[in-house]
């Protein structure tokens, strides 16, 4: 079967040559697979407020490699025969092909993605097709496929969040000796390197693998084979199935294995951290982007203009990755609204659940995807940075820990410090320029030494600490970052974190 480029499916139903089409015949019972007991057609208001063919036609490929997966299961216990297998696969295929290529139209009267192709297989090779269906419930089947469609993202995504760490582990390279002032509560603190701060991002965005692996765990569990909400009486192997499909395990209990989207919400509480972090990132380069930071310099095919101003070079990207992460923040709410108060075992509520999922990790996908190249074209702005580097007394700290190396209490040493700093504040000046007599005269045993821990490059030497900003440190990092993303690719969910 043709596989598109993104393993998740087109990103959205709209003007799509396979998108959702009303039949240009009226609804009847006959037609519906569960129409038997029914005596009256569906209502058309009705059909049309219910289907969900127009989203989750995107799990076409899910729903075709199960259904393949679980017709080879039926022939393997003796309820296909090797022939009627062969039938199914051979039309499912042709199907998965016609849906690829766009030359399949998905009918609305049959709900969704999953009747749509259970009756294109039937029309193909008539009662053959009816047989698909044996020991299996549309409950456990849209689980089934949605399961598979999630880890698809993940797999996705982790590769993407990849991509974006080499990309802050380049430009710490890249960047390697400069110093940049570090914040706290956005007020100037102490200096760092601009390879450390990267690299704080990605760590971050290695926790953001971290918990995509790990929910790709309790995704991947197979729940076909629960059927509608007991099981079944046919002699079906789930183990068989399971391994064809890839997953680790089976969902051990019918009855959870219809009713809960855990998993799903699970997926989206990590997506909304991957948002919150790519949010924070953006703020912070939008800010340093600004004529009054005058930090970094954006590539501009990543920025926009104004229609009136003929000056600006807007960071429309950065904003908008900003922005985005309320639609999937507000896609976990959503989920969790929607799986509160529903009891065992299926409910269609449920339905409700994938254009949440979806679009959430959309978002954050095409977020990604601009991430990294923007982080690799992007270029800091040394000498603005190095020209008002020294202002903000970043130093201070370090000065008052060299008064604690020679004895004095922190508390003091804070106190002396803070005078210092206010004299210098006054004057104008940075510590470096104030006269001796006026730290002697706080501090008597204090020498000509003294101005050679002050200043922001003997500050940055200073640092001892694992995990500091000290050059050395810093430097290891950068290699092993490098070692591991080069040469482990990929492989986040069983990676161990470098020390």
């Amino acid at each position: 079967m043709a596989q598109a480029d993104d393993p998740t499916g087109p990103a959205d139903g709209h003007n799509h040559p396979s998108a959702a089409a009303p039949s240009s015949a009226a609804p009847t019972t006959a037609a519906k697979p569960w129409g038997g007991v029914f005596d009256a057609a569906t209502d058309a208001r009705v059909e049309a407020f219910s289907e969900s063919v127009s989203y989750d036609r995107r799990l076409f490929q899910q729903d075709i490699r199960g259904s393949v997966a679980h017709a080879t299961m039926l022939a393997a216990v003796g309820v296909l025969t090797d022939d009627e297998k062969n039938q199914i696969i051979e039309g499912l295929t042709q199907i998965g092909w016609e849906i690829a290529a766009g030359k399949f139209v998905f009918k609305q009267e049959l709900e969704d993605v999953h009747m749509n192709i259970e009756r294109a297989l039937v029309d193909r090779i008539g009662d053959v097709g009816r047989k698909l269906h044996t020991g299996r419930s549309r409950n456990d089947q849209v689980s089934l496929d949605f399961r598979m469609w999630v880890r698809d993202a993940i797999d996705q995504l982790d590769q993407l969040l990849a991509d974006l760490q080499r990309a802050f582990v380049g430009r710490a390279a890249q960047d390697e000796g400069v110093i940049l002032p570090g914040y706290t509560h956005l007020q100037r603190a102490q200096p760092v390197l601009a390879a450390h701060y990267w690299l704080a991002y990605v760590e971050k965005y290695q926790r953001d693998r971290d918990r995509l692996a790990d929910c790709r765990k309790r995704v991947n569990l197979l729940p076909l084979g629960t059927a509608a909400m007991a099981g079944t009486t046919i002699p079906i192997d789930r183990q068989m199935v399971a391994d064809d499909l890839g997953f680790e395990g089976l969902v051990a209990n019918s009855l959870d294995s219809s009713s809960d989207r855990d998993f799903a919400v699970e997926f989206v509480a990590a997506l909304s951290l991957i948002a919150v972090h790519l949010s924070g990132w953006a703020e912070e380069w939008i800010l340093w982007s600004t004529t009054e930071f005058n930090f970094i310099k954006l590539p501009q095919q990543f920025c926009t203009g104004s229609s009136i101003m003929p000056q600006k070079i807007n960071p429309d990207v950065l904003e908008l990755t900003r922005g985005k992460s309320a639609r999937v923040i507000g896609s976990l709410q959503s989920l969790l609204v929607l799986t509160k108060g529903l009891p065992l075992a299926y409910n269609r509520d449920l339905q409700e659940d994938k254009e949440r999922v979806f679009d959430a990790a959309d978002t954050v996908r095409k977020c990604l995807e601009l991430a990294a190249p923007l982080v690799a074209g992007s270029e800091l702005k040394r000498e603005s940075i190095a020209e008002r580097l020294d202002r903000g007394y970043l130093d201070a700290t370090t000065f008052m820990e060299h008064l604690i190396h020679l004895g004095v209490p922190q508390r003091t040493a804070h106190g002396i410090v803070g005078k210092l700093v206010g004299q210098a504040m006054k004057a104008e000046v940075r510590l470096a320029d104030l006269p001796l007599a006026a730290y002697q005269e706080l501090c008597p045993e204090l020498d000509e030494s003294l101005y050679n821990v002050l200043g922001v490059e003997h500050a940055v030497q200073a640092f001892r600490s694992v995990g500091s900003t000290r050059p050395e440190l810093v430097a290891e990092q950068v290699k092993l970052w490098s070692h591991r993303l080069g040469t482990n690719a990929g492989l986040g969910m069983n990676e161990t974190k470098p020390s």
